[in-house]
């Protein structure tokens, strides 16, 4: 039985018509990973329903039977670094890198996912069309745009299509630089046709979405996913997930949640809880209650993420019956300051009170989450997590304590993209290494250099381009892009411009012509804010 053959399908495929639009619908990494993506489920399952199109998937490690001669060729983008498989995806396909190359029969190449929605422009040269924003409503608008102009001109096209709110055309706009290694002067359209700017597309309505296939082949075996909630209320200054995708949204119980949810147990027994802030909706006692019922006794129950004042002994029992051990919280810090710094609204008594919770629930084991890093951060700061966790151990002895911790990176739209990743964090992580280890708390850093390259794209403009494709051909280590900065030295900018410059808020981003959630100035605001919060403290401590 093929790969595709063991899929379990939550929606009815649409049959073609005579006419339909062949089109490819490309995940840029394995089917495992890519199948577990409720963002490419969704979207695939969109296109699939029309009858006017005619879809096939494509992974990197396999395909269904591809047509010949594709019109259009999306792309589905979670993870930075997933780039270089886009590029070989679309040269398995025969099509030309660069759009600029690209003819009236080779495919329209469009893209989205949140990487393409926070900063598409190192990619910018790739792909001929970027899709800012929620799907819902986008989606059917660039397919029905399409349509009207799908036997124009490449150029007609891709003009036609930039009048869609939301649709990006990277070709259609021009920009212009101080030096070839300096800073941006302009980002504008190449003629007053196009809009000035493109803004993100925000889906108003409240039935969320939920997977549209079930596999086991699944990176989460068999898993079923219902988004309860989109976007988070409580606005971390550097969290890509609260303000690029504001405002908060919640998914009635009774109208949405709890069909999705029956629909989705009818076929397996693994059932996944999505979103930045699940425990926040406002009905979520009511989903515990729902799913205490006996007829799911045998459900295993996984949460996305639970803010950790929620952690009721009550939520902690309902997951340990429904085959949960762990529960994972974000805490970021264990300094008060840095808490403040970055908006995260706890109290260290409040972490330790879930811990407590957690483990008089029946869980085995607390996942925490945390950072180096952050701005205005000292080492204080980092000796006080290693206190944090040291009073979490002796407040619930023999619970599994882990602390994850990644490096600050500045993501666009969010108060603390004018920041640069702190040198430092690679040394905080160490110290953070040997502290906790000898206490027999498991501590997993993310890799400090990884997270250099991941804040180079998140922060990178279209002249990163060359260095992209320079890297592939280097092996896509993280040497390979330091090879590759020396060999461009002075036709693009350095490392260190990207990635640990401070940016002065009144230069031009890369992004100034896609507008997100919420204006500049409004993100100017949140981040004085935010250094209020250190000159006040260093008041006091003086």
């Amino acid at each position: 039985m093929s790969v595709f053959q063991q899929e379990r399908l939550l929606f009815t495929p649409a049959t073609p018509e005579n006419n339909a639009i062949p089109t490819i619908f490309a995940f840029p990494n394995e089917y495992t990973i890519g199948i577990t993506s409720l963002g490419f489920q969704i979207v695939w399952a969109t296109l699939a329903m029309r009858s006017d199109l005619n879809v096939s998937r494509l992974f990197t490690n396999l395909s269904e039977p591809l047509p010949r001669s594709p019109e259009l060729l999306g792309f589905s983008v979670s993870w930075e670094l997933d780039y270089i498989n886009i590029f070989n995806l679309l040269e398995s396909l025969d099509i030309p890198l660069h759009n600029s190359d690209r003819q009236e029969a080779h495919p329209l190449v469009f893209g989205g996912g949140t990487v393409l929605t926070a900063n598409p422009e190192p990619l910018a040269d790739f792909f001929d069309v970027i899709l800012l924003g929620d799907g819902e409503d986008l989606l059917d608008r660039f397919i029905d745009a399409y349509r009207q102009v799908r036997n124009a001109e490449r150029k007609t096209k891709l003009r036609h299509l930039a009048q869609v709110p939301g649709v990006y055309v990277p070709s259609l706009y021009e920009v212009t630089y101080h030096s070839p290694d300096g800073e941006i002067k302009a980002i504008a359209p190449i003629d007053s046709d196009i809009p000035d700017l493109v803004q993100k597309q925000t889906y108003r309505g409240n039935t969320l979405s939920a997977s549209t296939v079930v596999t086991e082949l699944a990176a989460w075996e068999n898993i079923y996913m219902v988004e309860v909630v989109r976007s988070c209320p409580e606005m971390c200054r550097f969290c890509l997930a609260s303000y690029l995708t504001l405002p908060f949204r919640t998914a009635p119980l009774d109208s949405s949640l709890i069909p999705a949810i029956e629909k989705g147990l009818k076929v397996t027994n693994r059932l996944g809880l999505l979103g930045a802030s699940v425990t926040q909706h406002p009905e979520f006692e009511a989903i515990l209650d729902y799913l205490s019922q006996s007829q799911y006794q045998d459900v295993r129950l996984s949460i996305a993420s639970v803010r950790t004042n929620t952690v009721t002994e009550k939520l902690a029992a309902t997951l340990a019956k429904r085959d949960t051990r762990s529960i994972t919280i974000a805490v970021e810090s264990g300094s008060e300051k840095v808490r403040q710094i970055v908006n995260k609204k706890l109290t260290n008594e409040e972490i330790i009170q879930a811990a407590i919770n957690a483990k008089a629930g029946g869980l085995k084991a607390l996942k925490l989450y945390g950072m180096v890093g952050i701005p205005e951060e000292s080492m204080e700061d980092v000796a006080e997590t290693v206190a944090m966790m040291t009073a979490i151990k002796q407040a619930a002895p023999g619970l599994r304590l882990t602390l994850g911790c990644s490096t600050f990176v500045p993501k666009s739209h969010t108060p603390f993209q004018w920041f640069g990743v702190n040198p430092d964090a690679k040394k905080r992580l160490k110290y953070l290494e040997k502290n906790l280890r000898k206490q027999g708390i498991d501590f997993r850093p993310e890799s400090y250099n990884w997270s250099v390259i991941q804040a180079l794209i998140s922060r990178g403009d279209r002249r990163l381009g060359k260095l992209l494709l320079l890297t592939r051909e280097y092996g896509d280590s993280v040497g390979s892009y330091k090879r590759a900065f020396k060999q461009l030295k002075g036709q693009i900018p350095t490392l260190d411009y990207y990635v640990h410059q401070y940016w002065s808020s009144d230069r031009v981003l890369p992004w100034q012509h896609l507008q997100g959630a919420l204006p500049q100035k409004t993100l100017i605001k949140h981040l004085n804010e935010a250094m209020a919060v250190d000159r006040e403290q260093s008041t006091i401590n003086n």
